[in-house]
């Protein structure tokens, strides 16, 4: 009986006042305010001689805001919307639509400028970037780390672009590149589900977006990751190229696909030149071995300085293993890098740790990403874009405001803990009081972050 009884003579009527709810939303909306983001968007997506009845940079943000709070659709901008006392003038769903359909290419194009100059005013409000690290050490002091890679995004309907993909479902083919010392999402590019893995076009449209989102006095040294869809000669030769400007160094870490060619080199391998792996806390991997292949093999037309460096391990039960693998016992996997100093076990681990771009395209997906919300491609797309800075809002949320867990909290949890939070609107001595419970756990952290957003400069 003790367990149903917390609702005996529990009522419910709808004539409440003075009571607001996802108040952390407000959190995140006055961020964009303080780092100049809604004032850049609006600088940047004006016409001449044309007067919106809401600022469309104050639409994206809001839209933003809302896909951080956890909104998969743009109806729910109503949550945000009918709590003006709060929110003040909020568009409507139906404007949002209209702002969305307004972007086209060349508003794209201005858009991710301005992210990229407010993503500068944010790294340096930073004072320090923070280093991105790799079996338990830190892959070195102002490496800035990209990890490129594509991802599925189911469609239920037959949708603008929508189709078939290779890994037999039916959606798109989106391709991203997050950076690994702050948890920004820098750039994606939406795809059809038919598009290729390893389109060098897609990869090199997408780096490049993601390059000019570096702030410039943090592009002198940067590292990219990827999977084998990226080993191509386009991809590569470019970030030769790209490294071979003065005062810049770009490194790469890539899968590379393991062929006959490796399978001879292979076999050629002494016992002796096997060292063994590190595993993710920076001790030694029992069962996994690195050696360097590049002596080895005749790679031809590839970049100079290429490395070749494989992997070995025992299986896990139910791996399927190629003819080759089965011969020996062992299942191999191959990466190539530029890096010339470090041993090999060491940047076999740093490459490992590109498996991190998996949680940042999952939580991307929580974040706007995996419900796109209309047929028209182009719509999807910008939806995307203000996915990505959505993401970027809860990054910049926790590095500039957040400490202890929740500054590493998925977005899910910062939802149940923070941003979903309710309070009591109480106004007095011409100010508006938001009063938080305070037998919420969090409060004094919600409380603490609104104070040190506050305290931001207002944007010159």
């Amino acid at each position: 009986m003790q367990s149903t009884a917390w609702s005996k003579g529990l009522r419910v009527t709808a004539d409440g006042t003075g009571v607001v709810s996802h108040v952390g939303a407000a959190l995140l909306r006055m961020l964009a305010d303080r780092v100049g983001l809604t004032g850049a968007l609006s600088t940047v997506l004006t016409r001449r001689e044309w007067w919106p009845g809401h600022d469309r940079g104050r639409v994206l943000t809001d839209l933003a805001v809302m896909i951080a709070d956890g909104g998969e659709a743009i109806c729910d901008i109503d949550v945000l919307r009918h709590q003006g006392e709060v929110f003040g003038p909020v568009a409507s769903a139906a404007t949002c639509w209209r702002a969305l359909d307004e972007i086209d290419e060349v508003r794209l194009r201005h858009i991710n400028v301005a992210r990229a100059k407010v993503r500068a005013r944010v790294w340096a409000m930073l004072g320090q970037l923070p280093v991105a690290r790799a079996a338990g050490r830190d892959i070195g002091a102002g490496v800035v780390v990209l990890d490129v890679d594509s991802t599925i995004v189911i469609a239920h309907s037959d949708k603008e672009g929508a189709a078939p993909t290779y890994k037999h479902s039916y959606g798109f083919h989106p391709i991203l590149v997050t950076c690994d010392n702050t948890g920004e999402l820098f750039a994606v590019r939406l795809r059809p589900g038919n598009a290729g893995a390893n389109t060098a076009a897609d990869h090199l449209d997408v780096l490049t977006d993601a390059f000019a989102q570096v702030p410039t006095a943090h592009r002198r040294h940067l590292l990219v990751r990827g999977d084998s869809a990226a080993a191509t000669h386009a991809v590569l030769d470019w970030l030769t190229e790209k490294g071979r400007k003065r005062g810049r160094t770009v490194e790469y870490s890539i899968g590379w696909s393991i062929s006959e060619n490796e399978h001879d080199a292979i076999t050629t391998l002494p016992t002796t030149v096997w060292s063994p792996a590190l595993a993710a806390n920076g001790g030694v991997r029992d069962g996994a071995d690195v050696a360097e292949l590049t002596g080895l093999l005749t790679l031809p037309g590839w970049p100079d300085g290429m490395r070749v460096i494989v992997r070995r391990e025992r299986p896990h039960p139910g791996a399927q293993l190629s003819l080759f693998e089965e011969r020996d016992g062992w299942r191999y996997t191959a990466f190539i890098t530029n890096t010339r100093t470090g041993s090999l076990q060491w940047l076999e681990a740093r490459h490992r740790a590109h498996a991190r771009v998996e949680d940042r395209i999952r939580c991307a997906k929580d974040t706007g990403l995996g419900r796109l919300p209309s047929r028209e491609f182009a719509i999807n797309t910008a939806w995307c874009v203000v996915a990505a800075i959505a993401a970027d809002l809860i990054a910049w949320l926790q590095l500039l405001a957040l400490h202890g867990d929740l500054a590493t909290a998925e977005p899910k949890r910062l939802r149940y803990r923070i941003l979903h939070t309710a309070a009591r609107l109480v106004r007095g001595q011409r100010r508006q009081w938001l009063r938080i419970p305070k037998s919420w756990p969090w409060a004094e952290q919600i409380t603490g972050a609104f104070n040190r957003i506050a305290a931001i400069p207002a944007p010159g």
